[in-house]
């Protein structure tokens, strides 16, 4: 019984030393020293984001931000530590021995921190393009170290590892400023081609949203069991993507009808036979 009581007048001693005064002053200090480190760095952030931002291209301006951002917590947690009187070689001996552990069973993060420096190195995208990737798409607005984080049309959040990006096609959609819309349109048989091919033209140059150079391009595509199939390529400006594909539907429909141009569709013939 003596030995317990022993025992626990040492733990209280302890815990009384521990929360005393000087503790608290210390631990102040400490946390005014975090905040100041904290401040510190954000407005070293804020300084490089200005200077390098001329120079750099928007996710490497973005994945420098972040660096210092981290840096700065990290020397901020290593500051507190250290006001307090804790140890940080043995948080680091630990700490290198959790991380032997962790490596193994981190090795696809690894991957994906790899694959992020080939992404920021070759630049397939920017912050802002729309991409697909697979049957995603949409707008590309975080590049990290391990995936990029797309918002889909549909305002859908989507995640996407690096080391998928760098073992998939990946389609820059907004990459140049120009694109071709490609539109299928069938006529019958009983069509005049090089009629229909006058009306497409004439369509495409009065369409605003056309561009005039390069040309619209007419090919005749091939033979359908109901019409023949005609690719109608128009070039526009990235940004009137849906405003010409709605409007040039909408005129392609139009002409065709006043013009007495039928668009064909799928018929079946039945012969119904009788017995005498």
């Amino acid at each position: 019984m003596q030995n317990i009581g022993g025992f626990l007048s040492d733990i209280m001693t302890d815990v009384a030393t521990f929360f005393s005064p000087d503790f608290y002053k210390r631990l102040l200090i400490a946390l005014g020293a975090f905040v100041f480190v904290i401040l510190i760095f954000g407005i070293i952030q804020v300084i490089v984001a200005r200077v390098t931002k001329k120079y750099l291209a928007e996710q490497q301006h973005f994945l420098l931000k972040k660096i210092v951002r981290y840096t700065g917590y990290v020397i901020a947690f290593m500051t507190l530590f250290k006001s307090l009187g804790i140890d940080l070689s043995a948080l680091l001996g630990a700490a290198g021995i959790a991380g032997i552990a962790i490596g193994f069973a981190a090795q696809t993060s690894v991957s994906n921190v790899i694959s992020g420096l080939f992404l920021i190195s070759e630049k397939p995208f920017q912050l802002g393009d729309v991409i697909q990737v697979g049957d995603v798409s949409g707008t590309v607005y975080s590049i990290d170290f391990l995936s990029v984080k797309i918002q889909t049309f549909d305002n859908r959040f989507v995640r996407i590892p690096n080391e998928t990006l760098i073992k998939t096609n990946v389609v820059n959609i907004t990459r140049f400023p120009i694109r071709r819309l490609d539109v299928w349109v069938s006529v019958a048989y009983t069509s005049d081609l090089e009629r229909v091919r006058s009306l497409l033209l004439d369509v495409a140059a009065k369409n605003i949203y056309v561009l005039d150079n390069p040309e619209p391009l007419i090919v005749f595509e091939k033979f359908e069991a109901s019409g023949i199939t005609i690719l109608v390529g128009l070039w526009f400006e990235k940004s009137n993507y849906l405003a010409l594909k709605n409007s040039i539907m909408k005129d392609i429909h139009t002409r065709f009808r006043e013009e007495g141009i039928e668009i064909p569709y799928p018929k079946m013939d039945v012969f119904l036979k009788t017995s005498v």
